[in-house]
């Protein structure tokens, strides 16, 4: 019987600590509300060289992407708008241990690519590391944005249904102006579902 209490006990305290790791993954912080702002900022998600080169996106949709996040890159620049990059590191043991078992080891702290991709590198001003798809989640993004005075951020980067979605739902739970360019975003499945919940939620998606 204890023998019996013991072996479930070691079966279901690691799944629980797995499952909490899936939660804080995907999980979409609140924060609080931002007074008004007038500042504008580009953040540009995840364009490490691990999803790029390794991700499942087609060269062609890759070349698409790439071509539109240049283009905003150069009109913010043209503005004074600051160039914010969020690069993802899987370093929450929970997490990292999810990262192992499902996603084949990527991005995991310490690991291979998770640098910038290198036709990325030179694009931000400041680049900020997140520890879950959302990239407002440790504060230190709410703190550059208080600093830099910026209410309304545009989102571009991959992958849509993930973490530029989490990043732009935290956003608006802050009172962010939030505008995802669609064509400045990479997904490895269909966007609809993603755009809906977005867009229910005052994300501009364009």
């Amino acid at each position: 019987m204890i023998f019996g209490y013991a072996l479930g006990a070691a079966i279901l305290l690691p799944c629980i600590w797995l499952g909490n790791g899936v939660r804080r993954i995907g999980s979409v912080s609140g924060g609080e509300p931002i007074p008004n702002r007038t500042g504008s900022a580009l953040l540009l998600i995840d364009l490490q060289s691990v999803f790029w080169e390794r991700g499942p996106y087609s060269v062609a949709a890759k070349e698409s992407a790439a071509a539109k996040i240049l283009e905003e890159v150069e009109a913010a620049r043209a503005q004074n708008h600051p160039v914010i990059a969020v690069r993802q590191e899987w370093s929450i043991p929970s997490t990292k241990a999810v990262a192992r078992l499902t996603m084949k080891g990527q991005a995991v702290e310490g690991s291979y690519g998770t640098e910038l991709a290198e036709q990325f590198l030179s694009l931000p001003d400041r680049i900020i590391v997140k520890r879950v798809q959302d990239a407002f989640e440790t504060g230190e993004l709410d703190s550059l944005l208080e600093r830099l005075d910026v209410g309304k951020l545009r989102l571009a980067g991959l992958d849509f249904n993930y973490c530029v979605q989490k990043t732009a739902l935290a956003a608006r739970n802050r009172g962010y102006g939030i505008t995802v360019v669609k064509d400045g975003t990479l997904s490895a499945a269909s966007m609809e579902s993603a755009e809906k919940q977005m867009s229910s939620a005052g994300v501009a998606v364009i």
